[in-house]
């Protein structure tokens, strides 16, 4: 499931390079099945300062059972970051909270839901870390366009 989360990132992410506006069809297949391998945990985005952690698994429990509700928090001050993650026990679960909450209202803010995504490990050169932000999840591309 990494490795088609991975590609499904770089390929939005060489699409505008190579000038593209769309994937050519002969990536729809392989974006489909990426697409398909859904995660059970989702990102939560623009979550006002004031959601808890309760509030979040109360506005996603009519979905499925919700295994984890989490608000990230600055480590120095405690404060909201303003996102946070959600953890379902299916799939479908997950997809059917993502169809209905996303771009919908929660604490007065508009949310942005989407598959959560593990960060990249490993290492590279110059920086001494790749794919920690993630422009890459440990194998490596390029693209002929030019």
């Amino acid at each position: 499931m990494a490795f088609t989360r991975g590609m499904g990132g770089f390929l939005r992410r060489m699409l505008p390079e190579c000038g593209l506006t769309a994937a050519p069809k002969s990536f729809l297949p392989l974006y489909e099945t990426a697409r398909s391998m859904s995660s059970s945990k989702l990102f939560i985005g623009g979550l006002s300062w004031e959601t808890k952690d309760e509030t979040l698994e109360a506005a996603f429990s009519s979905y499925g059972v919700v295994t984890e509700a989490k608000i990230i928090t600055d480590r120095d001050t405690g404060r909201s970051r303003g996102f946070g993650f959600v953890s379902f026990t299916s799939d479908q679960d997950a997809e059917a909270a993502l169809q209905a909450m996303d771009g919908r209202e929660l604490g007065g803010r508009t949310v942005r839901v989407d598959y959560a995504t593990e960060r990249g490990s490993g290492f590279s050169g110059a920086s001494g870390r790749f794919g920690a932000g993630d422009r890459g999840s440990g194998f490596l591309f390029s693209c002929s366009c030019s």
